[in-house]
């Protein structure tokens, strides 16, 4: 998940996400829970960092002409090519649609939203991957679930951001009463201390390093299948957000997203679930976490709810 191409930004609204009944086909890797998954950075197949060696440089090592060719083709935004062709492929047999769609996440390197690949940039990034067997009939779905999924990911990202970028006193006000309560007083929060809208600043995709949470998740779901067993999360993805303090003050934040796929819909439709939740990287992240969690059970749990029903 999480392709954007940044170099024509736009700021107009997105468009709406195409409905389609097609499920992505097995062979595509962001929606294969067992699918091999190809290192991250892409590497290179002319010149590039040699097999099972580490593409990032170390602060001490010198730099060569193969890490500067290899690393200068990488936008630094989000570690992918920096120029994805919208031309066909010679392999192509059918035509691939070159419009781009404006997401509706705005990037905090300019004004505008992060722009989606093009079916055909899609295919060509596929292509570039090594997956050649992706079936060309199934590209354009497949932009519209990945499409549909960083539109989820970055509303998770927002409820969040509303919560606590007024900071932990008013973040506990907010999650006190719940998920449910949260929903109800939402408005009322909106209109007190009052702070500019989270801007994506890069994103990074980690599909081959699982997160201590689905670790811990895959563990408990080998001891106790019932209860957690699931497929591990297929992809997984570091966003770096930018937060506006009350005071005027930017901080960036860093998100972890789990992508889980579940069983499809009778109709056929693919589901997916997201894990959306900010990186225990300072204990302001942590006490976040442990506020929204934790007071949604006590919430309910402490009778708290039923007693509100009630009155």
């Amino acid at each position: 998940m999480g392709w954007f191409w940044v170099d024509n930004p736009s700021p107009n609204a997105p468009h709406p996400i195409p409905k389609s009944n097609a499920t992505p086909p097995p062979e595509c890797p962001m929606h294969n829970a067992s699918s091999q998954t190809v290192p991250f950075p892409p590497r290179s197949s002319a010149q590039g960092t040699p097999s099972g060696s580490c593409p990032v440089r170390a602060p001490n090592e010198p730099l060569s002409s193969s890490n500067l060719s290899t690393m200068s083709k990488l936008n630094p935004l989000n570690y992918m090519p920096s120029s994805i062709s919208q031309s066909r492929d010679d392999r192509q047999t059918i035509h691939l649609p070159t419009e781009r769609e404006s997401s509706s996440i705005p990037r905090g390197d300019i004004e505008g939203n992060w722009e989606y690949p093009s079916p055909q940039q899609m295919y060509n990034a596929m292509l570039r991957k090594g997956y050649d067997d992706t079936p060309e009939d199934a590209v354009e779905s497949m932009v519209a679930v990945h499409n549909f999924l960083n539109e989820g990911a970055w509303g998770e990202i927002v409820a969040w951001e509303r919560r606590f970028s007024r900071g932990l006193g008013l973040g506990w006000q907010a999650c006190r009463r719940g998920e449910e309560g949260f929903i109800e007083q939402a408005d009322k929060m909106a209109s007190s201390r009052d702070v500019a809208a989270p801007k994506l600043l890069r994103f990074m995709g980690r599909p081959n390093e699982m997160t201590p949470k689905a670790r811990i998740l895959d563990f408990m779901g080998k001891i106790y299948p019932a209860k957690y067993g699931c497929a591990p999360p297929f992809d997984r993805h570091d966003w770096y957000v930018q937060r506006r303090t009350v005071d005027g003050q930017t901080k960036e934040v860093r998100y972890v997203i789990d992508y889980y796929s579940a069983p499809p819909e009778p109709t056929g439709e693919p589901v997916f679930y997201l894990d959306v939740r900010p990186a225990v990287d300072s204990p302001t992240a942590a006490v976040e976490r442990m506020m929204r969690w934790g007071g949604d059970v006590w919430y309910r749990a402490s009778g708290a709810k039923a007693r509100e029903t009630a009155s």
